[in-house]
């Protein structure tokens, strides 16, 4: 079987080639990335040597993808990943519509052509904001956590509203999800949309903006500056967690399955309510593992800030009897590991 990951040398696309490896047998990987994420450099060497015949090129070049011979199947782990893109952060509305939408298409056209399974890693942050915003909420244990009575006790689920606002990064997502789902009914190749909550594990280039806890621990670590933002800046935003060697299984089911008409063809795949975690209970858990620290408070809020969000998983559990199987606090200490060996890791990554 011949495999494609576009995005491979980034976080996810990285651990989805090597899980895939470990996995199958007789698996060609190919891949490409542009290597513009900071550290993503790292995985060049490191996945060449397994095999992986990496091209470095980009995505929103259109000829790049129609120069690739055929595969299989092709996983689309390459987007700029930050909620903030487009608004702050220095990158512009179009280079995030390039990198998440105008380049989707490429891809589904080498679908097309090949009669190819296509996967796209998506989001939680397609769900509409305002409605996002209007789950009620209590605190408990340090976290933000939904009322009894609000139906959210597992999470949202894949029929939750994704009416706009969703974020321009949640639209460039939105948008590309549709274009799949068109176009693998209009040419008839298999399509796959998983939602993921927070990726997160060692290697990870964390930022405050999308890796929230590698980012976290890894900043803890090195006993640099951190702050609870907005909020009444007491950390209590809640977000699940989900390392993406979890995902393997889940997707080379959802492979196999093919054009399978009664599988449904969007999941949420997240490490769910068991996973939920709190800034504040972060910092517990840091403070335990690695040491006193001090943490700023900041109450404004910036843009898409949402206080709580998690996905449930129910529907891929019902379909696929899939569930993550790292819990929250491995991940951590696999996070913490790699922070006290790479001490310098954010350096790296923000270069």
């Amino acid at each position: 079987m011949r495999v494609l990951i576009t995005g491979i040398c980034g976080f996810a696309g990285s651990h989805l080639a090597r899980g895939l490896l470990q996995a199958r047998e007789g698996l060609r990987i190919s891949g490409v990335d542009n290597l513009s994420r900071p550290g993503s450099e790292t995985n060049l060497g490191p996945l060449r040597s397994l095999g992986c015949e990496i091209t470095v090129a980009d995505l929103r070049d259109p000829s790049v993808m129609a120069g690739f011979p055929g595969a299989d199947w092709l996983i689309d782990a390459a987007a700029e990943p930050s909620v903030l893109a487009g608004v702050s952060g220095g990158s512009s509305v179009v280079d995030l519509l390039q990198n998440n939408l105008f380049s989707t298409v490429p891809m589904l056209e080498f679908c097309r052509r090949h009669s190819a399974v296509f996967t796209l890693l998506s989001t939680s942050r397609v769900y509409g904001i305002k409605p996002l915003s209007g789950i009620p909420l209590t605190v408990n244990n340090g976290a933000f956590t939904p009322e009894p009575d609000s139906g959210f006790s597992g999470g949202v689920q894949e029929t939750f509203p994704s009416t706009p606002p969703v974020s321009l990064y949640g639209a460039s997502k939105r948008c590309a999800e549709t274009l799949a789902l068109e176009f693998g009914e209009a040419f008839e190749f298999p399509v796959w949309l998983n939602r993921c909550g927070v990726l997160a594990g060692a290697g990870q280039f964390g930022k405050a903006d999308q890796g929230i806890f590698s980012f976290w621990i890894h900043r803890w670590a090195a006993k640099l500056p951190l702050k609870y933002i907005g909020f009444g800046g007491r950390g209590f935003q809640v977000r699940d967690c989900l390392h993406p060697l979890d995902l393997v299984p889940l997707l080379l089911q959802q492979y196999e399955a093919g054009a399978s008409p009664e599988k449904p063809r969007v999941l949420n795949v997240s490490g769910g309510a068991a996973s939920a975690t709190s800034l504040s209970q972060l910092s517990a858990w840091c403070a335990q593992r690695l040491g006193s620290h001090t943490v700023a408070a900041d109450p404004l809020e910036r843009p898409y800030d949402l206080p709580w969000v998690v996905l449930d998983s129910g529907l891929a559990k019902a379909v696929w009897q899939w569930h993550p199987r790292r819990n929250a606090e491995s991940i951590f200490e696999e996070i913490a590991a790699h922070a006290l060996e790479n001490p310098r890791w954010l350096d790296l990554c923000t270069h």
